[in-house]
């Protein structure tokens, strides 16, 4: 019974004296700790300064939107791991540093293998970002979708259709596939179908046409009204008339 007690008691105070170091280093280790909160704040406040100066003054004369959105988050991301990684360093959390940096590869190692896709969005939506034939505000189509770009980030392409619904489209789609972009021209040229009764004059027809046309729609050099019969069927002559119009969407 004797030696029972005996060993509890130096149990106790073995772990009495543990907790005694563990106070003396966490008292010791509180200007650092106040270092370390102080470094974090001041880089906080920092990243938002640096991301509104890149805004207004650096990337002023980018004029993709979505550019400016890229290069700003990536400089506030940046800025807040520096001052993560210098808080560390005034903690004296060297080993920890270092062992987050080695967890970080290979995580980064396993999340790039079960992210195959996600990540060649965003290597997508950073090419969007620089390719000047799409801009936030464009009117273009797709495959199956047709409406004004809302938005371009890492992952995907926002489109609000004609029908005010949105339609969020993963980046790689438009590097892999083929759309069209109505904005990027201000001229467009459009075909107007008609057809008229047998009985009727043609030639009469051609030029009441192209005398309305281009009354109603200047065409600028190098355009012109042009007049097409396609069809003679059972019932009617069938013709086809083209001619430009200023146009940033299809009619």
């Amino acid at each position: 019974m004797v030696t029972n007690k005996l060993n509890i008691n130096d149990s106790i105070s073995e772990l009495w004296h543990k907790l005694e170091g563990w106070v003396d280093a966490i008292i010791l280790k509180i200007p650092n700790l106040l270092l370390a909160i102080l470094v974090l704040v001041t880089f906080y406040f920092l990243a938002n300064a640096i991301q509104k100066l890149m805004v207004r003054f650096l990337l002023r004369k980018v004029k993709q939107e979505s550019v400016k959105q890229i290069f700003s988050k990536l400089a506030y991301g940046s800025v807040i791991l520096i001052g993560f990684f210098i808080a560390l360093s005034v903690l004296q959390l060297d080993q920890m540093l270092t062992s987050i940096l080695a967890g970080i590869g290979v995580a980064g190692l396993a999340v790039g293998l079960a992210l195959q896709g996600t990540l060649s969005n965003t290597f997508s939506g950073l090419v969007l970002s620089f390719l000047p034939k799409i801009r936030i505000g464009d009117f273009i189509e797709t495959e199956e979708n047709q409406g004004f770009v809302d938005g371009i980030n890492l992952w995907n392409v926002t489109i609000r259709r004609t029908d005010n619904e949105y339609v969020v489209i993963p980046n790689k789609n438009f590097v892999e596939k083929s759309f069209v972009n109505y904005s990027w021209t201000q001229r467009s040229r459009i075909d107007v179908k008609c057809r008229v009764d047998y009985s009727t004059d043609l030639q009469k027809v051609e030029d009441l046409v192209k005398k309305i046309i281009s009354e109603n729609f200047e065409q600028e050099d190098g355009e012109k009204v042009e007049f097409f019969f396609t069809e003679f069927s059972e019932s009617a002559i069938s013709f086809k008339t083209r001619f430009w119009i200023d146009a940033t969407r299809p009619m």
